[in-house]
């Protein structure tokens, strides 16, 4: 069962002058960040509020660290914005199952580690009207890390 928005991706081409936007702008500081080489991002959590079930909502600023990277790619074709809505779950693999029965495309055979050692997989956009989807299994909560 999905429980929250976990995140929104925002792919960036400059991760660094995104941050300082959404802190003057919004007041939101980094809470965690890191490379995810798998990937190819560096990327940058910036929490928003905590939630009811633990976890919280971020906005997830990505920048890519390859141009072959699929944010890399997207951007090439998208220029900056929003690149993917996440949804948090107690469980990625039974919700994946789940929504693959009903005709939606999960794009990673088992899920993978993602932001903060969470577990993840992704939704196609073309059966999800359009929008990219994460679904995220938070790790244990956990104070701000910086990989």
């Amino acid at each position: 069962m999905l429980t929250r928005i976990d995140h929104i991706g925002i792919a960036c081409f400059d991760l660094d002058k995104t941050v300082e936007f959404y802190r003057a702008t919004y007041g939101f500081e980094v809470f965690h960040s890191e490379v995810n080489e798998e990937q190819g991002v560096r990327e940058a959590m910036l929490r928003i509020n905590g939630t009811d079930d633990g976890g919280a909502s971020y906005l997830q600023l990505l920048e890519p660290v390859r141009e072959d990277s699929a944010v890399g790619k997207w951007l090439a074709k998208n220029g900056e914005g929003v690149h993917h809505i996440a949804f948090g779950t107690a469980d990625v693999d039974t919700d994946a199952g789940a929504i693959a029965e009903k005709g939606v495309r999960v794009l990673y055979e088992q899920p993978r580690r993602g932001s903060m050692d969470s577990r993840i997989t992704f939704l196609h956009p073309k059966d999800c009207h359009g929008v990219l989807t994460e679904l995220v299994t938070s790790a244990q909560p956990s104070a701000a890390t910086d990989h």
